[in-house]
């Protein structure tokens, strides 16, 4: 099954290769955004989005994340600093730390895919922190 994934990335190169390993497991990037502006714009559509906490205009990752999970997208957080959304946020699935390796990325993107279409069975990937929804705060990070 094909999804249409959202890139929230500010780093080009990151960004790019997120592009890459997203059309090579069969989905189609619908767009990248650098900002929360251009990740609301670009954000119809998206069936997945994969979301970076801080982009070129700050720490509006969280934000992003929780509207677009409110509008039923299915989201993965990947930033450097994990730790940054400890509590979760939420609706969203997890979140991955960057730097990942390539077959890290692969297993995280193709968890998010399987649970989008409904295979909630599954155990998360080693790198993938899964937020517990029970606990996560949609203000914690305001």
């Amino acid at each position: 099954m094909s999804f249409n994934v959202l890139i929230v990335e500010d780093q080009p190169l990151i960004a790019l290769n997120l592009q890459d390993t997203v059309e090579e497991l069969g989905h189609n990037t619908i767009g990248i955004a650098s900002n929360m502006y251009q990740a609301l714009l670009l954000s119809s559509g998206a069936d997945i989005a994969l979301v970076d906490v801080n982009l070129e205009d700050g720490p509006t990752g969280p934000i992003i994340g929780r509207s677009l999970a409110e509008a039923d997208v299915s989201v993965l957080f990947m930033t450097s600093d994990p730790g940054a959304i400890r509590g979760g946020v939420a609706g969203a699935l997890g979140v991955i730390q960057k730097p990942v390796l390539d077959l890290e990325l692969i297993e995280a993107i193709q968890y998010v895919a399987n649970r989008r279409a409904g295979k909630s069975d599954i155990p998360p990937p080693k790198c993938f922190t899964e937020f517990d929804t029970d606990d996560a705060v949609a203000t914690s990070f305001l």
